[in-house]
């Protein structure tokens, strides 16, 4: 089982490298740009597909 690519709970692997990611994009600055992007394309013509796809992936309905 040492070879096992199972890691339990989580995948720590994938957890990594989201927070190595996270940490590169913070760093560069981007954060409000993006944020504001975001709030653009909220109230933009795309809010409400946004909407909805926010509401199916909270219910767990991914595809």
């Amino acid at each position: 089982m040492a070879d096992s690519k199972i890691q339990g709970e989580g995948n720590y692997d994938a957890a990594r490298k989201f927070d190595e990611d996270e940490r590169e994009f913070i760093a560069k600055g981007d954060v409000e740009k993006k944020a504001r992007e975001a709030e653009q394309a909220l109230d933009g013509a795309e809010g409400e597909e946004l909407e909805r796809a926010r509401r199916e992936t909270g219910a767990g309905k991914t595809h």
